[in-house]
């Protein structure tokens, strides 16, 4: 199981309550269907965790703070505990509004290797060799370390149109500080959200060509408010506010 990501797309975030989430999937539903991992899990939605990197001074959630316009992140992404299921080396870049993500499948084992700097194990997809040098390229020209997990359960609708539409619900947002390269969806120290105003779903609408007429009808019929909201910086703001972060992650 796995995100079917967009590989080149636009992106809108907005923070809704509960009443507006059920209403907006209401909504939606003659549009897009529910994604395939979604179907038969309980309420329709399933986990997902990733680990962020970042320099010891926090530059890639500063520039995410400071709305910098060219941006990226570094994460590894995992959808279940298992250790016979592949992790994700995911680079995310914000080339103005354009979000470009790309992503390497690799084993729960490589992975303190891929992060000490050395050469990736073989795999079987020259792309994913590919995508992990550029992640070390990353990497080490900032010098990247783990920084923080990050939880939450996913709903999700999309169509396969060539106009590609993707729609997200993401819940029970928590946050781990960690040094470490844990990206386990359980264990000890996790932290809800906090700091969030207007509700508790994150609404992201994901689309690859042209705005769709029905999504902007959407939008003015629920007064959905766009906001730039990055998890990860959102949850080390709230980690230093609630003094949970010590410190090394101090923002000011």
């Amino acid at each position: 199981m796995g995100d079917r990501i967009l590989k080149y797309r636009h992106e809108m975030k907005y923070v809704i309550g509960e009443s507006k989430a059920a209403a907006v999937e209401r909504f939606i539903q003659p549009y897009l269907g529910l994604d395939h991992y979604c179907k038969g899990r309980p309420n329709g939605a399933y986990p997902l965790v990733s680990l962020y990197l970042d320099s010891d001074n926090l530059q890639l959630c500063r520039e995410s703070l400071e709305g910098h316009k060219n941006r990226f992140k570094l994460r590894i992404r995992s959808y279940t505990d298992k250790l016979d299921y592949p992790r994700f080396f995911e680079i995310k870049r914000r080339l103005n509004t354009i979000i470009i993500k790309s992503r390497a499948r690799v084993m729960h084992g490589d992975i303190p290797t891929l992060l000490s700097g050395i050469s990736s194990p073989q795999q079987n997809d020259n792309t994913d060799e590919e995508v992990l040098k550029q992640f070390q390229l990353y990497m080490n020209s900032i010098g990247a370390v783990p920084v923080v997990r990050i939880r939450y359960m996913r709903r999700a609708y999309e169509s396969d149109s060539p106009n590609r539409v993707r729609i997200t619900f993401d819940r029970q947002l928590a946050y781990s500080i960690t040094s470490t390269a844990n990206v386990s969806l359980d264990g000890r120290g996790w932290q809800r959200h906090s700091l969030f105003l207007g509700g508790d779903v994150i609404l992201e609408i994901k689309f690859t060509g042209r705005y769709p007429v029905w999504l902007s009808q959407m939008v003015e019929c629920f007064n959905l408010q766009q906001q730039s909201m990055s998890k990860y910086a959102t949850s080390i703001k709230n980690a230093c506010f609630l003094r949970f972060c010590g410190p090394k992650l101090s923002m000011w």
